[in-house]
């Protein structure tokens, strides 16, 4: 007999490869492999063709918008060309750098600003974009009717309760039901469909098997450390990634977003003007707490949108990000917690992952078990994560009293946890055996492994386990080799 495939299951390492080596992708290739990484607004401007961004600079609220992205370096060179009506000769521009780290970060700069087509390299000359020129001295100096800065409009009747705070507070109800919809908070709404489209196609959450909800991913869990502005632009630019899809112009949307960032912080403006385009964005953005309206003829920016790009501006405060819960959390040896918050995102994100014992008016009481690590592992959440967010939110006591930081048995628990977890996983498909020869046997086991199929082999007893996607394509091999 040639050889005899039983169906079975096998028990092996997750990540392990036919030999029984480890075959995990380190934690920078598995973020590519997943097709997600920590890109900002600055990549995706750097990845857009020139055709592109020359249309974005046509707007001035767009070029300022881009210039406040700049780093320090690459602005100053900038504030030296703008004015100058003659190119700069190359080495000219060498004599201002020091060598050293200004030298690095002026190279860096130089490169950034030639990778937005805003300096143009030439025989040896630096030369400023014609379109970015213009536009940036217009915005900083005004005049035109370009209306890119918005068209302020007055207050309506239904408007009279409508100032600075009243639009801190509703962009916060709006920006943390997400959060706590993406936590599992109980009674926390459900938000739209295109925010949970968006979610989704970010991999911040995902279908949990056997059931229709939605549940938080390892992702997702990373989101929630990041500052509000970061995970707004991380939406933001799955948003953008959708342009073609949804058969809008992306200079119209990035338009739209810098505008909202150059705006003034509790004025009326008006939305008559805009193309169709931009009102749909605005009608989406208002899902994210970007805009309030009380007419379509007009709308507010909140907080959340006029930081998007001025990041010296005065950043949303108050709920998960207020600067008295910066560090809430005690950690003790014997695995007990104590977070001094009342915020209830703040509470549903740890009970992610911990037992919660006891809740009074500003304190939390829990503890780190078994269980509580495993239902966050079951989530995707990995013990990394969770040792990031107990040390991100470390109380200043412990961060003046405890080196290091968090009580080593208690991380190292966590990760031993997360290893049992990980130790072994089932694998369904066929055994082959009772091979005629060791040569036969090496045929086929070699024509496995090609095919990427083989989980386990022993050539002492002429055995190999190939995956169930396997079974077929080996079975057909034998039938024509050594039937």
């Amino acid at each position: 007999m040639a050889a005899v495939a039983e169906p079975a299951k096998v028990a092996r390492a997750p990540g392990q490869g036919s030999n029984g080596a480890a075959a995990a992708l380190s934690g920078g290739d598995q973020n590519r492999a997943v097709g997600f990484g920590n890109e900002t607004i600055n990549d995706f401007l750097d990845r857009q063709p020139a055709a592109t961004l020359r249309n974005l600079y046509n707007r001035p609220s767009n070029t300022l918008a881009v210039f406040r992205l700049l780093p320090p370096m690459a602005r100053q060179l900038v504030m030296h060309l703008l004015f100058l009506d003659a190119p700069l000769a190359l080495d000219q521009y060498l004599v201002w750098i020091k060598r050293g780290e200004g030298k690095r970060q002026h190279e860096e700069g130089l490169r950034r600003l030639e990778r937005l087509h805003i300096i143009i390299l030439q025989a040896s000359k630096l030369t400023l974009s014609a379109v970015f020129r213009d536009s940036l001295r217009t915005a900083l100096m005004g005049g035109g009717e370009h209306r890119s800065f918005g068209v302020p409009s007055e207050q309506g009747t239904e408007d009279r309760t409508v100032d600075v705070a009243m639009l801190d507070e509703y962009a916060r109800n709006k920006w943390e039901s997400i959060l706590h919809f993406m936590v599992g908070s109980e009674g926390a709404p459900s938000p739209g469909e295109a925010v949970l489209y968006l979610l989704r196609r970010s991999d911040l959450m995902q279908r949990v098997e056997d059931s229709n909800r939605l549940g938080i991913t390892s992702r997702g869990f990373q989101f929630l450390l990041e500052d509000v502005n970061t995970q707004l632009w991380d939406i933001l630019l799955q948003y953008l990634s959708l342009s073609n899809q949804r058969r809008m112009d992306i200079v119209d949307i990035l338009s739209f977003l810098f505008m909202l960032g150059s705006l003034t912080l509790g004025q009326s403006y008006s939305a008559e003007d805009l193309p169709e385009s931009q009102l749909h964005c605005l009608q989406d953005f208002a899902d994210y707490g970007l805009v309030y309206q009380t007419s379509p003829k007009h709308f507010y920016p909140t907080r959340l949108a006029t930081t998007l790009t001025n990041h010296d501006a005065q950043p949303l405060r108050g709920g998960s990000g207020s600067d008295e819960e910066q560090g809430f959390i005690v950690l003790e040896t014997n695995y007990r917690l104590y977070a001094y918050t009342s915020n209830p995102l703040r509470i549903a994100v740890l009970q992610l992952f911990t037992h919660i014992k006891a809740r009074f008016s500003n304190l939390v009481l829990g503890s780190l078990t078994r269980d509580s690590i495993k239902a966050a592992l079951a989530k995707g959440i990995s013990a990394e994560q969770v040792i990031a967010y107990l040390s991100h939110h470390a109380h200043p006591q412990m961060i003046a009293r405890n080196d290091p930081l968090l009580p080593i048995t208690v991380t190292d628990q966590v990760r031993l946890w997360e290893r049992e977890k990980n130790r072994v996983a089932a694998e369904e498909g066929y055994l082959y055996m009772d091979f005629s020869s060791a040569e036969d046997f090496k045929l086929v086991r070699d024509y496995a492994k090609s095919l990427s199929v083989l989980l386990w082999q022993e050539e002492r007893s002429r055995r190999f386990f190939v995956e169930a996607r396997g079974q077929e394509p080996v079975r057909d091999f034998i039938r024509r080799r050594l039937a």
